[in-house]
């Protein structure tokens, strides 16, 4: 009996520790971006500001004035540039993706089973491998150094087109062929039946998509050649240069770059469980 009660006591412990290790670099973060200047690095590291200071966030949000000269992070307008490909990369990505992988999934066409494993057998490829054919193809394009150049090639995510699918087969055929001999068509068919069934794995989806644009560092810094342009990663990274020894103003901006992504995750998160666990769609 004892043995019993203790059990759920050890479980919730170590639910705890784990929970705990993985929340306590992300709260380390926040302390120090409220540090003063220098103090992250003097011996014995500290845990706890000896006074909080929103100095570091001021440098880095606002313009300061240097020698008499005005010096600008440009933080703001990535933050903007980046929000605005992000959203516009997820809402085309849903555009093209759910429908494709509802149509693998329900609909009966030439060569389904052929693209499928086209498809399947993509996604061994390295995305970096294509990196240097698709900046070349830009750049015939002029579509180097260019928001649509940063946002084109994640939208028909090949990952994206299999999760729905994935999800779609769980839909019984029933529904949707009575939909059909009720004279439906397969656009209202698709609006009416499929997608309210698949809220959660949209909302899922639009989380994953986000985020994965939100944080692509590499693509934008090899197609972006103009400062105004810059994505948030690729303008802190080109701060992180010049500023490296800089741990608190370096901490502010690794805040700045989270707190965006992790307000939306918490805000959504219901969905994106319910998405996860497929807990919305009944076989």
């Amino acid at each position: 009996m004892a043995v019993r009660r203790l059990r759920p006591l050890l479980s919730t412990a170590l639910v705890a520790a784990i929970t705990a290790l993985t929340i306590a670099p992300l709260l380390y973060m926040v302390v120090v971006s409220f540090m003063p200047r220098g103090e992250s690095t003097t011996l014995p590291t500290p845990l706890w500001p000896s006074r909080w200071s929103g100095e570091n966030y001021y440098e880095l949000l606002v313009r300061r004035s240097i020698d008499g000269a005005w010096f600008d992070y440009r933080i703001v307008p990535a933050l903007v540039n980046s929000l605005a490909i992000a959203a516009i990369a997820t809402a085309l990505g849903l555009l093209l993706t759910v429908p494709a992988g509802y149509a693998f999934a329900k609909l009966r066409f030439r060569g389904r089973a052929r693209l499928l494993q086209i498809l399947i057998a993509s996604l061994i490829v390295p995305g970096q491998v294509a990196m240097l054919p698709l900046f070349l193809i830009f750049k015939e394009l002029g579509l180097v150094n260019s928001y649509a150049g940063v946002i084109l090639p994640s939208l028909a995510g090949i990952f994206a087109i299999l999760f729905v699918r994935q999800a779609t087969l769980a839909i019984p055929d029933e529904m949707i062929d009575a939909a059909r001999i009720d004279g439906a068509g397969e656009v209202r068919i698709f609006v009416s039946i499929v997608l309210p069934l698949l809220t959660p794995i949209v909302v899922t989806l639009a989380l994953f998509l986000f985020l994965g644009s939100w944080n692509d560092f590499l693509w934008p810094l090899i197609v972006l050649a103009d400062q105004h342009l810059y994505t948030l990663p690729v303008a802190i990274a080109a701060i992180g240069r010049e500023h490296a020894a800089d741990g608190e103003l370096m901490m502010a901006a690794a805040v700045v770059t989270t707190m965006p992504v992790l307000l939306l995750f918490l805000a959504l998160q219901r969905y994106y469980l319910t998405g996860l666990l497929g807990g919305s769609i009944k076989g």
